[in-house]
């Protein structure tokens, strides 16, 4: 995604992260509604990891941004900003539960940044171009 001033970025569709609020909030009311302590035990469980997986894609937006400058990758600890020179761009094809997944992943300095195609909203190779073209 273009941003107004030529950087572009990238995040979870806006339309999975409502997704995730609407069943958050189905599953706190099946909740009230259960009747047996299993039950409220188990569907509490789903409330909460059904809340934390959207809260974090709701404080993670947008999780890739690329400008002249460098790559700022968003995380629920702030911000890490690396300039071009400090990163090394790769696209990891992966096999998982019978399907070839990708993954975008960034080397810089010390830290190793793996984002999926649920966390760009785009497919990682489609991204890593991008990237690589801010880098040159």
């Amino acid at each position: 995604m273009d941003v107004p001033n030529g950087a572009q970025q990238w995040a979870t569709p806006a339309g999975l992260v409502a997704t995730g609020w609407v069943l958050t909030a189905a599953a706190a009311t099946w909740w009230f509604a259960a009747e047996s302590a299993v039950d409220r035990t188990f569907v509490g469980v789903l409330v909460l990891a059904m809340a934390v997986a959207s809260a974090h894609a709701t404080l993670c937006r947008p999780r890739l941004r690329a400008d002249r400058e460098g790559v700022t990758v968003r995380g629920l600890g702030g911000r890490r900003h690396w300039p071009w020179s400090a990163v090394t761009v790769r696209v990891r094809h992966h096999r998982r539960f019978g399907r070839e997944v990708q993954s975008l992943e960034l080397d810089a300095d010390a830290a190793l940044v793996i984002l999926t195609r649920l966390d760009l909203g785009s497919d990682p190779q489609d991204v890593a171009e991008a990237l690589r073209g801010w880098q040159s």
